[in-house]
């Protein structure tokens, strides 16, 4: 009804439709839906009137009997009436808020201070399965500054030290920890753990799709355990029936009923009229708010227009425009530094906003680009990144930069920020709850921090699933073309998967190698037009000058590895390349144990009309973007 007034005859349509829908609802067998509910169903229990509800799966161990919740989800009341949870081992906490619909419980600790009970804390064998998260606790003196990466804990810090918990991806000589003692590690904790009040999501039973609709979750008849049935709301008792002294009042009373629902029906007539006209708000609007509003609790912090505004000076100081709209740089009230990005509401179809929030917030790793926030404003569309000064690797990786950045970054610093790429790709394949597939995956969209730390960005065209699924089905192109693999154009040449994104990182170690090249030189005679991985496969086959500026030995040996590991990712079939974890075994070994990679070539020869597409000159301007339709 998107676009157009509601006309009369279609209300009418639909009220009858309404009405015979009652009609047949109240002809039900009511009593035969009433026992079987009183067999499977157990009343809603509380430890107070104002605590938590507790139902299926969850029961009240001593108020409900076994057969009403799910094993495993007991809970149990305090003498105080507080909800109590227990989890492995013998950790208890107070539970505030059950959220049946997206299945996760709040919770706080009864002494406000979680991390204490965090020792003996066994995530592994509790409901709510592994978390993804590893942790070291320091003992540090109180004044040791607290680095990206580590979180004090207020309330286990005592007089002259302070506790660290440290995430374990990062690399201890980093973080300045040498006078720290340490305490014990903690496996497999979920990031919320660390919230004031942490959030724990459960995903047996799936009880979310009763709780959508309306009805009650309870096990299934057939006594599967990860089995549970979706039953309809008791009915309200029914009225006795009318005695002689009622029976003078049963006429009135049907005529009010009668002469009510005329009203309600002409209400409900104008409301839809009135909603027709009214539907000026797009499509997409609406599923980006529904979409935040199921997601609150997982999304970063969610700004106005206004906070953005002030954040930006009034976007005064613009970093960049790209295809989807402009990145200026903004000052949060902490004085933390961020690049905000405007999204052009002209362009794509709001998909690529939720993409990038609903990816980009279930992140934190130290090669992907950290999203501080996002502004969601009527018509305004904004991504709140943490700002990186060192701007993107493309400005760095061309001989034929005028601005001199190319001589700022060694073949050393060039290896670290591969391996950190490669890292920061096989962290979102393995690394997450389900696996991202990036699709854009080129030197413009890896960010450098201070240290020239690699970090992944610009998730639009990310696409989300299972781990073990094999191939996700795509009903477009998308990504950059010079960097696309094969398969994602035509499924001739396999099944789109996680090794769509080697081929674009195989692309963009390439290309590190190619833009130093000093002196390009054609394939052919006939030809002046050089592709450059065809250009490096020669010259590394036999042994021929690739005419990059080489300090030592060393350094041959890093542009011999990068070539090599490069020409292994574009292998033409999918199976033909590695996964980014033996990519990134092959980029941290020794070099010479390397095998030369087949011809990645041999095949775009003969196929002219690929070839052009694929086989596109590194001349440092920009590529067209492929977004998905649909």
């Amino acid at each position: 009804m998107v676009g157009r007034a509601i006309t009369m005859m279609e209300v009418i349509c639909v009220a009858i439709v309404i009405i015979h829908a009652i009609a047949q609802s109240a002809t039900a067998d009511i009593q035969a839906g009433r026992r079987q509910q009183q067999q499977q169903l157990c009343d809603e229990s509380r430890c107070s009137p104002d605590g938590p509800a507790v139902r299926f799966p969850f029961r009240l161990a001593g108020r409900q009997p076994e057969r009403c919740g799910y094993p495993g989800f007991d809970l149990s009341c305090r003498e105080d009436n507080q909800t109590l949870l227990t989890l492995p081992v013998s950790v208890k906490l107070l539970v505030e808020n059950i959220d049946y619909e997206h299945q996760f419980v709040r919770v706080r600790d009864p002494q406000n201070c979680f991390y204490k009970q965090t020792q003996t804390l066994n995530f592994s064998s509790s409901i709510f399965g592994p978390g993804y998260y590893n942790y070291s606790f320091f003992n540090c003196s109180s004044d040791t500054d607290t680095l990206r990466g580590t979180s004090s804990i207020p309330c286990f810090t005592g007089p002259g030290y302070q506790i660290l918990a440290v995430e374990s991806f990062f690399q201890l000589q980093d973080l300045n920890l040498l006078s720290c003692t340490k305490m014990y590690d903690v496996l497999s904790l979920p990031y919320s753990t660390f919230l004031p009040r942490p959030i724990f999501y459960w995903s047996t039973p799936d009880c979310s799709k009763c709780v959508k609709q309306s009805k009650i979750c309870g096990p299934s008849a057939t006594h599967n355990q990860t089995d549970v049935q979706c039953f309809t709301r008791p009915p309200l008792p029914s009225p006795p029936l009318p005695n002689k002294g009622q029976a003078a009042l049963k006429a009135p009373v049907i005529a009010g009923i009668v002469v009510g629902g005329v009203f309600v029906l002409l209400l409900l007539i104008i409301a839809l009229i009135y909603y027709g006209r009214s539907l000026s708000r797009s499509e997409n609007d609406t599923e980006i708010e529904k979409f935040l509003k199921d997601y609150s609790h997982l999304m970063p912090t969610r700004y106005t227009y206004s906070d953005i505004k002030r954040f930006t000076n009034n976007f005064t100081d613009k970093l960049g425009q790209g295809g989807y709209g402009s990145v200026y740089k903004g000052k949060v009230s902490n004085d933390t530094l961020v690049a905000v990005k405007m999204l052009d509401n002209s362009k794509g179809t709001g998909d690529d906003f939720v993409n990038e929030v609903a990816t980009m917030g279930s992140i934190h790793h130290v090669n992907v680009v950290r999203l501080v926030g996002f502004c969601a404003d009527g018509i305004y569309r904004a991504l709140v990144f943490e700002f990186l000064p060192n701007e993107s690797l493309d400005k760095y990786i061309s001989s034929s930069d005028n601005s001199g950045k190319s001589q700022l970054l060694n073949w050393s610093k060039l290896y670290d920020i591969a391996v950190g790429i490669a890292k920061g790709i096989e962290y979102l394949h393995q690394g997450c709850d389900q696996r991202i597939l990036h699709f854009d995956i080129k030197p413009h969209n890896i960010l450098l921090d201070q240290k020239f730390i690699p970090k992944l960005c610009d998730f639009g065209q990310a696409k989300l699933c299972a781990k073990d699924q094999s191939a996700v089905l795509m009903t477009a192109a998308r990504g950059t073309i010079g960097y696309v693999a094969p398969e994602v154009f035509s499924r001739n040449f396999g099944s789109v998967s996680s090794k769509s994104d080697v081929y674009s990182f195989g692309m963009v170690l390439l290309e590190m190698v190619g833009g130093k090249i000093t002196k390009p030189i054609a394939i052919s005679a006939d030809t002046s037009q050089t592709y450059v991985p065809e250009l490096i496969y020669n010259c590394l086959k036999y042994g021929g000058d690739m005419r990059v500026k080489l300090e030592d030995e060393v350094e041959y040996r890093i542009v011999k590895k990068l070539a090599n590991v490069g020409l292994w990712c574009i292998q033409w079939l999918p199976e033909d390349r590695p996964s980014m974890k033996v990519v990134i075994q092959m980029l941290e070994a020794d070099g010479n144990w390397l095998r030369m990679p087949p011809d990645p070539f041999a095949s775009i020869n003969r196929m002219k009309g690929i070839s052009s597409l694929q086989a596109t000159e590194f001349s440092g301007g920009d590529r067209e973007v492929i977004g998905e339709a649909g």
